[in-house]
C-alpha cells in the first residue's frame, strides 16, 4: 500500500514534468509572434505567416538612418504633422482618381463613393488611414515609396538648401516617412485598377519587403496605411486627440474624412411585466396596470462620423458666395461671434497662383495691449491642407488684425515652419497679400472700385467731404488707426498707399469729423507749401495750444497729432503728395503767404532793436535753453518755447518719459535743453511795459504745446 507521502510525492513531479514539456511550445509561440510582428486588425496569424513566407526583400540604396534624421530633425518640429502628410497624400490619391474618372468612368467600378477613413486600436497600439483613391502597383511601391531614398539624402540636403520644390505631393515622398516619427513599424496595403492587391512592410531600418496579399483584394481599391506605434507615442491613440489633429489640419479637405470613433448613449433595457389580475367589489377580475420607470443603461457604441465639414470657400468663384457664406466662414476661421467688417477675395496669378479671403474684424479687442507678441490671424494651407495656423511672414506685423486663408499649390506642403520661412516664393506671395489688405482698406475708404479708373474716381469723389464718426471707414481707423500708423514706421515700400489711409482731426473739421491728407492736400491755398501739424497729449490741448494762432489769423489748417505714435509716424513719413509734414512747434516754420525778403528785413530790424534784451535772456537762462530769438510765429502770446527743427517737440519729450524703460540719460531736461528756443513775439515787445518784460523772462518749457 503506497504511502499518502509517496502519492504526494508523484503528483508532484508530474506536474513538473508537464510544465517541463510544455515550456519549449508556449516559448516558440512567442518567438514565433515576436518574429511575425504584432498581428494586425483584419490579418489571422495564418495570413501573416502566409505574406512572411512570400515577401521580397528590397534594400534602401540610401542610408535610412541619415534619412530618418532629416525628416525628424530637419523637416518636422511637432510630431502630429504624420496624420496631416498622410491625409495629405490620400486627398491626392483621390484627386488622381476623380480626374481620369472623367474620360474613363469605368474606373471608378463598383467603389464610387470617394474619401478617407481613419481609425485606431488601442490593444494592438496601432492607427490605420484608408482612402478609395487610385492606389498603386507592384512597381509603384516600390518607385513611390523608395524615391527619396534613391535620391539620396546628400542630394535632398543640397535642395532644401538651395530653396528647392521638394514637395512629393501625392508621391509617398518626404511626407510618408513622417510616419517614422511615431511609428517603427508601417505597414501598407494597396490595390490598383491594373494590379492586384500588395503589402509593402518596413521598419525603417535598411529595407522594406513586398508581399501579395494573401485575402486577395480585400479594398476594391485604395490605400490603407496602418502605423503600429512606438511607445512614446501612444498618446495618439487617444480619441479626442485625433479628432482634434484631423479637425485641425484638414478640416477643408473637398473629401469626406471620417474617424472611427466611441460614443456612450442611454438606451432602455427590456424587462418581463408580471399582470395581476384583482378582483373588484361586483367580483369580477380587473387587470392592473402599473406604469413603471423603464430601466436604462449606458453602452458603448462604435461608428464612423465625419470630422471635415466645412466648406473650403475661397476655391469657388466669388460671385457665387453670398455674404452670409462670406460672414459664417469668418467665423469658424476666426472664432468671433460678431460679423467682418469688409473683407476681399482674389486669385494672384502670375509667376505664382493662390487663393485668398482676407478679412478685417469689427473689434480689435485686446491687440495693442501685447502688439510685438500678437500672433498672426492668416492661415496658410497647401492643396486644402493646413500648414500653419499663424503663420507670420505671409503679412507684416503691423497687418496681425487681418483673418483669412491663403492657398497655396505651388508651396511644398512637407517641409516645417522654419524652412518654409526660407523659401522664395513666400516672399512674393507676402508682397501681393500685403497689397491686397491695402487695396481693400481702400476700397473700405472710398467705395468699391475694381478697375483702376473706378479707383481714380472713388479717389476724386472721397476728397469732397470729410469722414462721419459714423462712416465705415472711420469705424475701422478708430478700431486698428494704430496698425496703419505702424505700418507707415515699418513698410517703406508701401507708405505712399498707408499715408493715403490715415485720418486726423483738424482746425477745420470740428469735433466729429476726420480729414484724410488728400482732402488737407485739396482744400489748402494755392500759396501754402507744407502741411502744418500739431500733437499734443488730448484734442482739446491741441485746440487751446498758442502755436495755433498764426495758422488761425492765416486760415491755415492743422492737423491734431493726439496719440503717441503719431508723431513716430509723421517723422517717418516725412512729406506727402510733395509737400512737406511741418510741426507748428518747431524752428524753421514758414506758411509762404509773405514776401521772404520783406520778412527777413523785418526781422532783421527787430533783432538790432531788441538786441540787448535779447542778449541778456540767453546769459539769464544760460544752460537751459539752446538760444533766444524774436519771431512771429504767434499772435497775441508774448514768449514760447519751440524746439530745434530735428529736436524733439514738448509732446514726443513727455511720451518718452513716460515710457516704461526710458533712459534717465536720454529723456533727462538737461539734454533737451540745448535744443530748447526762447521765442519773443515782437509785437508784443512794441506794445508791453517793462514789467511785462520781466514776466516773460520767467517762462518755463510747457509740458505741452
Amino acid at each position: 500500500m503506497i504511502s499518502s507521502r509517496a502519492i504526494l510525492l508523484l503528483f508532484a513531479f508530474l506536474i513538473l514534468s508537464i510544465s517541463i514539456n510544455l515550456y519549449p511550445v508556449i516559448n516558440a509561440e512567442s518567438e514565433s509572434a515576436a518574429t511575425d510582428g504584432v498581428v494586425m486588425e483584419g490579418l489571422t496569424a495564418e495570413q501573416e505567416s502566409a505574406i512572411a513566407e512570400s515577401k521580397e526583400s528590397f534594400v534602401f540604396q540610401a542610408e535610412v538612418n541619415r534619412l530618418m534624421d532629416i525628416i525628424i530633425n530637419s523637416l518636422y518640429k511637432n510630431r502630429e504633422v504624420f496624420l496631416r502628410e498622410l491625409i495629405s497624400n490620400a486627398s491626392d490619391a483621390l484627386d488622381k482618381l476623380r480626374f481620369l474618372a472623367v474620360s474613363a468612368s469605368e474606373m471608378l467600378g463598383d467603389l464610387k463613393d470617394l474619401y478617407i477613413q481613419i481609425s485606431y486600436n488601442e490593444n494592438l497600439k496601432t492607427i490605420t488611414i484608408r482612402d478609395t483613391g487610385i492606389g498603386m502597383t507592384k512597381q509603384e511601391l516600390i518607385n513611390n515609396l523608395g524615391t527619396l531614398a534613391k535620391s539620396g539624402t546628400k542630394k535632398f540636403l543640397d535642395n532644401l538648401s538651395e530653396g528647392a520644390d521638394v514637395g512629393l505631393i501625392g508621391q509617398f515622398g518626404v511626407g510618408f516617412y513622417s510616419v517614422y516619427l511615431i511609428a517603427d513599424k508601417v505597414r501598407v496595403i494597396t490595390k490598383n485598377n491594373e494590379d492586384e492587391q500588395y503589402i509593402w512592410e518596413s521598419t525603417a531600418e535598411s529595407s522594406f519587403t513586398i508581399a501579395k496579399d494573401p485575402r486577395g483584394n480585400t479594398l476594391g481599391r485604395g490605400t490603407e496605411i496602418t502605423m503600429f506605434l512606438k511607445e512614446d507615442a501612444l498618446e495618439f491613440l487617444k480619441q479626442d486627440k485625433l479628432e482634434e489633429i484631423i479637425k485641425h489640419h484638414s478640416e477643408f479637405i473637398n473629401f469626406p474624412i471620417s474617424l472611427y470613433k466611441k460614443t456612450s448613449e442611454v438606451v432602455e433595457v427590456p424587462e418581463e411585466v408580471e399582470d395581476k389580475d384583482t378582483v373588484d367589489e361586483d367580483g369580477l377580475e380587473v387587470e392592473e396596470e402599473k406604469e413603471k420607470k423603464p430601466k436604462t443603461e449606458k453602452v458603448d457604441k462604435w461608428d464612423w462620423h465625419r470630422l471635415n465639414g466645412n466648406v473650403a470657400i475661397w476655391s469657388r468663384e466669388k460671385d457665387s458666395i453670398t455674404d452670409e457664406e462670406y460672414q459664417k466662414f469668418f467665423k469658424v476661421i476666426s472664432k468671433e461671434p460678431s460679423d467682418a467688417l469688409t473683407w476681399i477675395h482674389f486669385k494672384a496669378e502670375g509667376e505664382i497662383e493662390f487663393k485668398s479671403i482676407l478679412y478685417v474684424p469689427t473689434e480689435a479687442n485686446n491687440l495693442y495691449e501685447d502688439y510685438n507678441n500678437r500672433k498672426a490671424g492668416v492661415r496658410l494651407y497647401v492643396r486644402k491642407v493646413l500648414i500653419q495656423e499663424d503663420f507670420e511672414d505671409l503679412l507684416p506685423k503691423y497687418l496681425n488684425f487681418i483673418k483669412g486663408v491663403v492657398d497655396s499649390d505651388d508651396l511644398p506642403l512637407n517641409v516645417s515652419r522654419e524652412t518654409l520661412q526660407q523659401h522664395k516664393i513666400l516672399k512674393v506671395m507676402s508682397k501681393k497679400i500685403a497689397r491686397k489688405v491695402l487695396e481693400m482698406l481702400r476700397k473700405l475708404a472710398t467705395g468699391k472700385a475694381d478697375t483702376e479708373e473706378d479707383a481714380a474716381e472713388d479717389d476724386e469723389a472721397a476728397k469732397v467731404a470729410d469722414f462721419d464718426a459714423d462712416h465705415p471707414y472711420m469705424k475701422f481707423f478708430k478700431q486698428f488707426g494704430k496698425s496703419i500708423k505702424m505700418g507707415i514706421i515699418e513698410d517703406t515700400p508701401n507708405r505712399s498707399k498707408l499715408a493715403k489711409l490715415l485720418r486726423y482731426q483738424s482746425s477745420k473739421t470740428g469735433d466729429d469729423k476726420y480729414t484724410s491728407l488728400d482732402n488737407y492736400v485739396a482744400r489748402k491755398p494755392e500759396w501754402q507749401k507744407d502741411i502744418y501739424y500739431i500733437a499734443a497729449e488730448s484734442l482739446d490741448a491741441a485746440k487751446r495750444s498758442p502755436f495755433l494762432e498764426m495758422a488761425t489769423r492765416k486760415g491755415v489748417e492743422v492737423l491734431f497729432l493726439v496719440e503717441p505714435v503719431d508723431e513716430y509716424a509723421v517723422g517717418n513719413l516725412g512729406d506727402f503728395d510733395g509737400m512737406k509734414l511741418q510741426s507748428l512747434t518747431k524752428e524753421g516754420l514758414k506758411f509762404g503767404d509773405e514776401d521772404e525778403d520783406l520778412v527777413k528785413k523785418r526781422l532783421k530790424a527787430y533783432r538790432e532793436a531788441f538786441k540787448p534784451l535779447t542778449t541778456y535772456l540767453k546769459e539769464l537762462f544760460a544752460g537751459k535753453v539752446g538760444k533766444v530769438v524774436l519771431s512771429q510765429r504767434v499772435e497775441t502770446t508774448p514768449s514760447v518755447i519751440v524746439t530745434g527743427q530735428y529736436g524733439h517737440t514738448a509732446n514726443m519729450e513727455r511720451i518718452m518719459r513716460a515710457q516704461t524703460f526710458a533712459n534717465p540719460e536720454v529723456v533727462s531736461l538737461d539734454v533737451w535743453m540745448n535744443d530748447w528756443i526762447h521765442t519773443l513775439t515782437h509785437r508784443q515787445l512794441l506794445t508791453s511795459s517793462l514789467s511785462d518784460l520781466t514776466l516773460w523772462t520767467t517762462t518755463t518749457r510747457p509740458s505741452s504745446p
